[in-house]
């Protein structure tokens, strides 16, 4: 299936993370997104969207958590806003079922730890600290929900 070496790269990032190795991490999640933007939406099944989707979002949290320990800000909040932009404009649920999967397959912890640490630890500009303490929020009531 032509949408395994995205798959691939955001676990591979997730792995990445785990060791604390976030420029490996950021590297993995860039070619993902890259390989993923080849996919016009309009020509997929539904099935397909859906899980280029998950894997869009997956990556995108993962790419925010290695831009917060690389100290890169800015980017974090425009991988930030791009996921709560997307994730929540869609209301059909879709965005908290992905959470809702990696936290099941414990790789939301990974993400939620970052950006406690991010946003207790740092000095963040205003919007930056709106955009990551939303995405925090939403990230704890997913883990409380399950």
């Amino acid at each position: 299936m032509a949408d395994r070496r995205p798959e691939k790269s955001c676990e591979q990032a997730c792995e990445s993370l785990k060791q604390q190795d976030y420029e490996v991490a950021v590297k993995h999640c860039t070619e993902a997104l890259l390989a993923l933007s080849q996919f016009p939406p309009a020509h997929l099944p539904e099935p397909c969207q859906a899980q280029i989707d998950r894997i869009k979002i997956e990556t995108l949290l993962y790419r925010i958590a290695s831009f917060l320990q690389l100290k890169k800000y800015g980017q974090a909040d425009e991988d930030c806003r791009h996921v709560l932009g997307e994730g929540l404009a869609k209301g059909d649920g879709s965005f908290r079922a992905v959470l809702c999967c990696m936290h099941l397959k414990g790789k939301l912890q990974i993400v939620s730890n970052v950006l406690s640490k991010s946003l207790m630890g740092e000095s963040l500009n205003g919007m930056v600290t709106k955009d990551l303490t939303r995405l925090k929020t939403l990230l704890a009531e997913t883990e409380v929900i399950m």
